[in-house]
């Protein structure tokens, strides 16, 4: 017996060691960026403008692996030349979402009346809102950008908003909090190409001239000759970045719409031009002998067929007596059904994540109500919030900045600024199915008249004008907020139960249950206790 146990010890030992797992040898993967953000955004550009001739001209010098295979890439065979059309999906998708955040943004609040008089004017010398439409469109395009706020008295007596999209900045951050900003801005002088560096940083504005890749004298060009170093408070700084979302390969950047977008635009485009190109091709065609074809008038020579119209081709016969000489139409059979399901699988793809195809005028059904309408904007929606909250967390910090370089500028302190941004609602329900949803559920008595004026008027009316209405309904629904009258409490004791204090008047002495009946019990227990 000990020898088998020791055997099946050694058993199990070899096992132990034979199940071992070893880890394999570690390996390392290159990948190449093909582009960096400056490139991105140039060809982001392209797609946003919407003209074919560039994109062709951009893909086809892009002769990096996956991209030489593309549609905007490829080349025709000759003489089998196709038509490429651009939808120009992307510019439209760009425009459509600006629109719809800037007609809903409302004036902004302040909490101090000098801080709203001092936006006031800033915000009309720079045409704030129509250059807001620029910045958002740069922002969604691009990824990102930044605001420089720019003093010079010769020109204003205000600060300046100059506005940078990201492929002309740099953004510099120190764990994870922004440290500087650094705007490029080219210059041409003599045939010669120079860059202006500003380095706007807490409390600091240092400037740097280069030509290429050479550091030169800021008064080199006449320019920038007038330009200076400035230094200022260092709580302050004239430079606020703004973007949307987070790029995923550019460490601390912003992200533009079209990231993961771009090989569907290209597909979208392909499938139209191939749907178009089939209709061009599937035009009727006639089949006539040669002594038929059409004669040049001058010369005698038969007309050749042109690519676009192709009506007709030669076959043999002529003059002979036979079917030969009959003239035959043939026209092909277009597939539309396959052409319809790619060109809207290839529209899904393209507008997924980002906005819903009825907001771009695409109507999917017409007889939906206002609830159904409302489900087919969600897409529009989470993109429309994800903007919003971006504004209302940057731009307070561009008009603080603004009025703080006012302040600068007039010699007063720096101080904090309370601003809201206030928008308004998308895709709301009608103001008639509201009416009949809140007055249901006020009739079933679940829902009171502040928070029905509340649900129903949002934020069409102010506070004031909320209470005024509130007073009113309750008027004509006989509903007044009177006087409670007062209680004569004396000779009323007070009882503390689980349900609080109860104001009991006290009972004479002899009275069966008073203070003097040991044995009272019941409600004049309950008030004898009360009294002891």
């Amino acid at each position: 017996m000990g020898l088998i146990k020791k055997m099946s010890e050694n058993v199990k030992r070899g096992i132990r060691s034979w199940l071992q797992i070893q880890s394999s040898s570690s390996y390392s993967i290159q990948i190449q960026a093909v582009v960096d953000f400056e490139l991105s955004a140039i060809r982001n550009r392209i797609w946003y403008r919407g003209d074919g001739n560039e994109l062709e001209q951009f893909y086809q010098q892009s002769q990096e692996y996956a991209d030489k295979y593309k549609f905007w890439a490829s080349k025709c065979t000759p003489g089998m030349e196709m038509r490429k059309i651009h939808t120009g999906l992307p510019g439209l998708i760009v425009r459509i979402l600006t629109g719809i955040i800037l007609e809903d943004m409302n004036d902004f609040e302040f909490e101090s009346g000098s801080h709203e008089a001092a936006w006031k004017e800033i915000e009309k010398e720079n045409k704030f809102r129509k250059a807001l439409e620029k910045s958002l469109k740069d922002m969604l395009v691009v990824g990102d950008g930044a605001y420089k706020v720019t003093i010079d008295t010769a020109l204003s007596q205000y600060p300046i908003l100059e506005w940078y999209p990201g492929d002309r900045i740099e953004i510099i951050q120190e764990r994870g909090r922004l440290k500087e900003v650094v705007f490029k801005t080219p210059y041409s002088d003599h045939r010669q190409e120079y860059i202006l560096y500003e380095h706007y940083g807490y409390g600091y504005i240092h400037n740097e001239l280069y030509r290429g890749d050479t550091m030169v004298d800021i008064k080199t060009i006449e320019t920038t000759k007038n330009i200076a170093d400035w230094q200022f408070d260092e709580s302050v700084i004239l430079a606020v970045p703004l973007k949307i979302y987070e790029s995923t390969k550019f460490e601390g950047r912003g992200g533009s719409l079209f990231d993961g977008k771009l090989d569907s635009f290209d597909a979208f485009d392909e499938a139209w031009s191939q749907w178009m190109d089939a209709l061009r091709k599937g035009r009727a065609t006639k089949y006539m002998p040669e002594d038929l074809i059409p004669k040049n008038p001058t010369t005698g020579e038969m007309m050749a067929p042109n690519a676009f119209d192709n009506s007709f081709v030669k076959v043999r016969g002529g003059f002979s007596e036979d079917k030969d000489g009959i003239v035959d139409v043939v026209q092909p059979a277009i597939p539309h059904d396959s052409y319809l399901a790619s060109y809207s699988t290839a529209l899904d793809l393209c507008l997924q994540g980002i906005i819903s195809p009825s907001t771009i005028g695409i109507d999917v059904k017409k007889l939906d109500n206002a609830e159904a309408q409302r489900e087919k904007e969600k897409a529009t929606l989470y993109t429309r919030n994800a903007i919003v909250e971006a504004f209302q967390e940057t731009l307070p910090e561009l008009v603080s900045t603004c009025i703080n370089a006012y302040n600068i500028l007039i010699g007063k302190p720096v101080e904090e600024v309370e601003v809201n941004i206030p928008f308004g609602e998308y895709a709301n329900p009608s103001f008639e199915s509201q009416v009949e949803t809140i007055g249901k559920a006020k009739t079933q008595g679940i829902m009171s008249i502040e928070r029905v004026v509340e649900e129903l008027y949002g934020d069409t009316l102010d506070e004031h004008c909320k209470q005024e209405e509130i007073q009113r309904l309750k008027a004509e629904q006989g509903i007044a907020d009177v006087e409670e009258p007062g209680m004569n409490l004396e000779g009323v004791s007070v009882i503390e139960g689980q349900s609080g204090k109860t104001a009991v008047p006290d009972e004479p002495e002899g009275v069966p249950g008073s203070s003097g009946d040991s044995e009272g019990t019941g409600a004049a227990g309950n008030i004898r206790a009360g009294k002891e």
